[in-house]
């Protein structure tokens, strides 16, 4: 008399054999604070850079702030160049996103110096919304002139405060965050705020 064969056991819902455990995300893994992070914001890793853990929490709060107004510079260059309307929509639109393009390399360089330095970059928007000091602009679209205003305005923002704290991390020994600040951030954006400062004057009346 043929025996049976057993059917193979069904597998209970919501349940995964040993070879597929491996590759279960693990976010929900979480211990009781629902987070797993390796290092938190704000604090620093010893690095084989020869600066103290005082200047290096200094410079990095400082580049942090720069690269929140920078990222937030950044995206409005690129609100600017959708939106913009008028006689000179294609002098503004090819401006806008060259300049979009330079600062999109100015976040690269801030991020990378933190990361150097030993801290944590921020990077998603949230966070940036939380910590620029770059007004945000409405959504809607504004005039070509109120757009200059509102890009110098940021730039000049920026230009002072990376300036202070160009001098202040070149005070503390902290040359490389001085050179960043300098030559890359405030020539950038001196740059920049020549070019619009000159199309906003085409555009105002006499």
């Amino acid at each position: 008399m043929a025996t049976k064969k057993k059917s193979p056991a069904k597998a209970k819902p919501g349940r995964v054999d040993a070879a597929h455990a491996a590759t279960t995300p693990t976010i929900s893994r979480a211990g009781a604070t629902g987070s797993q992070e390796t290092q938190r914001y704000g604090e620093v890793i010893k690095m084989p850079h020869g600066l103290s853990e005082a200047v290096v929490k200094k410079s990095v709060a400082s580049l942090n702030q720069v690269l929140a107004d920078t990222i937030t510079l950044r995206d409005m260059y690129k609100k600017h160049h959708w939106q913009v309307v008028g006689p000179t929509f294609n002098q503004l639109h090819l401006l806008f996103d060259k300049h979009f393009e330079a600062q999109v390399e100015l976040v690269d360089l801030l991020a990378e110096r933190i990361q150097v330095l030993g801290g944590v970059a921020l990077a998603m928007a949230p966070d940036i919304a939380e910590e620029t000091r770059i007004a945000r602009p409405p959504r809607g679209r504004e005039p070509a002139t109120v757009q200059l205003s509102r890009l110098i305005e940021a730039h000049t923002l920026i230009l002072t405060y990376a300036r202070e704290h160009a001098e202040k991390a070149s005070d503390a020994g902290d040359a490389g965050t001085d050179d960043l600040l300098i030559s890359d951030v405030v020539r950038t954006n001196e740059l920049q705020v020549w070019f619009l400062s000159e199309h906003l004057v085409a555009a105002s009346p006499i």
